[in-house]
């Protein structure tokens, strides 16, 4: 009878070996399609950090390209104040002109009568 009933046990600790196999094989696949998971969000991971490598290599090149474009800015403007300098001069030189010809123009209208 102990013959038995230690058989019967042998049999539900087969059984119950057999489930925990059962439960490690779902864990392993388990396992293998989360680090397959984990693997595909490494490889996200990068291709976003390469992507933001390339907007910040991008905006390097947008910053430059606008001190380029501020430097010629005011290059332009400095050469339209120069020649703003330039016609201010000349103005005055028109005037002083002007003057002394009216001072002339008086001085042989003076003499005339």
């Amino acid at each position: 009878m102990k013959g038995i009933i230690n058989a019967i046990n042998g049999i539900i600790n087969a059984i119950k070996g057999i489930i925990n196999a059962t439960n490690g094989i779902v864990n392993a696949v388990y396992g293998i399609f989360k680090a397959k998971n984990d693997i595909n969000n490494a490889i996200y991971g990068i291709f976003n950090a390469i992507n933001d490598i390339d907007n910040a290599i991008n905006g390097i090149f947008k910053t430059i390209h606008a001190i380029f474009k501020a430097i010629n800015n005011g290059m332009n403007c400095l050469k339209n104040a120069i020649y703003g300098i330039v016609n201010v001069i000349y103005s005055l030189k028109n005037s002083i002109n002007g003057i002394f010809n009216v001072i002339c123009g008086l001085n042989i209208f003076s003499k005339n009568t």
